[in-house]
């Protein structure tokens, strides 16, 4: 059972030194009993403590990883149940499954066409994560699949076979990668516990119940494989998403360490409409999926799922930022227009684009406003007539341009009058509402 804060404070040296990064022993103590912070932050704590303390400071999902040429894809280490609580850490992987029985050409075009696969994103690139290679047949054909894979896409793996003797063929042609181990069950767990020390890789396990699973990973961690992944064995919508749901509360709230382990998911194996897998694979992606495993490649299915992803992700105290100053689109010139509006990522990205694509030249002013979109910043008095002003001013945009003329957002028109006084010399111009109307405004030389 976890240890309270007082009860782990009475463990601690008690010297208050501040080595770990905390004011207090007892302050460190309430962050290691709220599973926010390491035990390995305190340099001092006796090898007996940290003995008792080990299992009372993990984190209650454990961190699992598996990597190739340097990418990473963690699952695991969550404290939440909700991401407005405090916040997700590692966003879950995405993975596209192929298969061995497919022509290797075939399979390297595919792997090649998935791993290409990248969007621009509020700043942000979003590719797919991996591969995920099934076994159909003997091992040589398995090692076959993964050797063409890796030739063109050296990204993480999860290798899928039912037979240890064929997933031995795999981890051998996936050398010098770290992959996770998938097809362990009550019936053959030790075969693949043996290849995942062996191979120092993390393994998947599968039971047909949430007990059977919780037997299975202590019995897999006497084995000494410390790093797994759960497989809650249904195969439908309703289930999965009841089990996921329990397996993360009987983690965070139980402390419950035989079912504290990220999770592996299959969407396209929870429907038989193939026009659901999306929303299967929403499901998975919200509800405590750590890898999750889609049969098919398509830009128009990876897209929204992505930017689900890295929405859920997403820091709800931290909002995606740029950094404020001047951005220049389409090569402006002394005679272009400047607009102005706040550095929340979404807001810059919508206004940036939309001059863009419109092949308008353009000086954009990008202001502090603690990453809040235009509406939200004014009501919060982050962007008003005193911070625009003073954008204008330390930005130099006045000698990089000819007029003394700014257009600010239609939004925050009630700020005209305010601006006229803050910025004298400068004619203030009153935009669109929305960044969608912008080019007309501009071609139309409203702003002139």
């Amino acid at each position: 059972m976890a240890l309270s804060g007082i009860q782990i404070y009475k463990l601690l040296p008690q010297t208050n030194c501040k080595d770990c990064g905390f004011p207090t022993c007892l302050a460190f103590a309430m962050k290691l009993a709220a599973k926010q912070a390491e035990l390995d932050k305190c340099p001092h704590v006796s090898e007996e403590a940290r003995a008792q303390l080990a299992e009372s400071a993990a984190p209650p999902v454990r961190l699992v990883t598996i990597s190739a040429d340097g990418r990473e894809v963690k699952a695991g280490n969550e404290i939440v149940l909700f991401r407005h609580e405090k916040t997700f850490y590692n966003p879950c992987g995405l993975f596209i499954r192929l298969y061995d029985d497919e022509p290797l050409d075939e399979v390297k075009a595919r792997a090649e066409e998935a791993a290409a696969y990248s969007v621009d994103y509020v700043g942000r690139s979003l590719t797919i994560d991996g591969f995920a290679v099934q076994a159909t047949g003997a091992g040589e054909q398995f090692a076959a699949a993964v050797e063409a894979i890796l030739s063109v896409a050296k990204l993480p793996l999860i290798l899928i076979a039912d037979d240890p003797a064929v997933m031995s063929k795999g981890l051998e042609a996936a050398a010098g990668t770290k992959p996770l181990i998938c097809g362990a069950t009550p019936d053959n767990w030790q075969g693949f516990a043996e290849l995942a020390k062996t191979h120092d890789a993390p393994m998947a396990i599968r039971a047909d119940s949430l007990s059977a699973l919780a037997a299975l990973t202590e019995k897999i961690k006497e084995a000494g494989v410390q790093d797994i992944v759960l497989d809650p064995g249904v195969r439908d919508l309703r289930s999965s998403l009841a089990l996921n749901t329990l397996i993360r509360r009987m983690a965070l709230k139980k402390t419950f360490r035989p079912l504290g382990y990220p999770i592996i998911s299959f969407p396209e194996e929870c429907v038989e409409d193939e026009g659901l897998v999306p929303i299967a694979a929403v499901q998975a992606i919200a509800k405590y999926g750590g890898f999750i495993v889609l049969d098919r490649f398509s830009p128009a299915t990876i897209y929204p799922l992505l930017v689900l992803r890295s929405n859920i992700y997403t820091d709800p105290q931290k909002p995606i930022q740029v950094l404020p100053g001047i951005y220049e689109i389409n090569a402006p010139q002394a005679d272009s227009p400047v607009m102005v509006t706040t550095n929340f990522s979404i807001t810059y990205f919508s206004v940036a684009n939309e001059v863009d694509s419109s092949g308008l030249p353009g000086w954009l002013l990008v202001a502090d406003a603690e990453g809040m979109s235009v509406l939200t910043a004014w009501a919060a008095g982050k962007f008003d007539a005193e911070k625009i002003a003073k954008t204008v001013k330390s930005t130099g945009i006045a000698d990089k341009v000819a007029h003394r003329k700014v257009i600010i957002p239609g939004h925050v028109a009630v700020l005209l009058g305010e601006l006229e006084e803050e910025l004298p010399g400068w004619e203030i111009k009153v935009g669109p509402r929305e960044a969608v109307d912008l080019p007309a405004y501009l071609k139309a030389g409203a702003w002139q």
